[in-house]
């Protein structure tokens, strides 16, 4: 596997631990908030995500 791929990974995880660990608090709200949205807006919101990630791989690739 590509070691570009492994540390895109980290810094990702890296990204993604920032919010709980600075912020607990409002992240927990975030986070609270999220349960109450209908299916629909989270696949709508995780599908714009996962076009993001492969636009900015393919860029960058």
């Amino acid at each position: 596997m590509n070691p570009t791929i492994w540390m895109t990974l980290g810094l990702l995880l890296v990204l993604e631990g920032l919010g709980p660990m600075l912020f607990p608090t409002f992240w927990r709200k975030v986070i609270g908030s999220l349960v109450n949205l209908p299916d629909t807006l989270l696949r709508r919101f995780g599908g714009g995500l996962v076009v993001a990630g492969s636009i900015i791989y393919y860029y960058t690739a």
